[in-house]
């Protein structure tokens, strides 16, 4: 159900940020990861729905749905680096140094952060598709037009950004909008054809 997977996906997001934390200055990200995983636990436990996953599932399917959740944390956790990066670049632009501002770590470790996560998950979502792609029989009869074709157009977003990043250094701002424009559609890839279709 949509709410089965929105808590399996902020599980596996927070799994990944307190592991990453650990050797990567990402704590701030808590802020707003945290507050939202405690809003799903609340949602899935007001309306809760079948299982994730039957047991009966290939475990090829269950890898592909590994890679898939895997690739979302990360780049759940880029866009929420971006929201701040970006809060961060309009505090220091005012030149506002007090408070939250002083919490961060500076602006160019966390544009680095930014763009390794989205990185690595770029890779992973590259796999996901792949695999994805090999599941796929009839997308109008599986109901997978929408987000197969979602998934792709993110993929080509986060693909691009990389690319200005490494050819044309794109950085600040045009870096920010690039990632938050890439989660949305990747956010409407999910769960919003899982709304609908629910």
């Amino acid at each position: 159900s949509f709410f089965n997977a929105l808590v399996l996906t902020s599980w596996t997001v927070i799994a990944l940020f307190l592991i990453s934390s650990l050797n990567k200055p990402l704590e701030n990200l808590g802020i707003v990861l945290l507050p939202v995983a405690a809003i799903t636990l609340v949602l899935e436990a007001s309306m809760p729905g079948p299982d994730f996953m039957r047991r009966a599932v290939g475990w090829d399917i269950k890898i592909h749905v590994l890679i898939s959740m895997l690739a979302y944390s990360l780049l759940t956790l880029a866009s929420v680096q971006a929201i701040l990066l970006a809060i961060q670049d309009y505090q220091l632009r005012r030149r506002y140094r007090a408070g939250f501002i002083r919490s961060l770590p500076p602006l160019q470790t966390m544009e680095s952060l930014m763009f390794e996560m989205i990185g690595v998950g770029f890779i992973l979502l590259t796999l996901a598709l792949i695999t994805g792609f090999a599941f796929l029989e009839d997308m109008f009869a599986q109901h997978l037009v929408h987000k197969t074709v979602l998934s792709t157009l993110a993929w080509l977003v986060f693909g691009s950004l990389l690319v200005g990043r490494f050819r044309y250094g794109w950085r600040g701002k045009t870096a920010i909008s690039w990632t938050l424009s890439g989660f949305v559609i990747l956010i409407l890839a999910y769960f919003g054809s899982k709304a609908v279709l629910e």
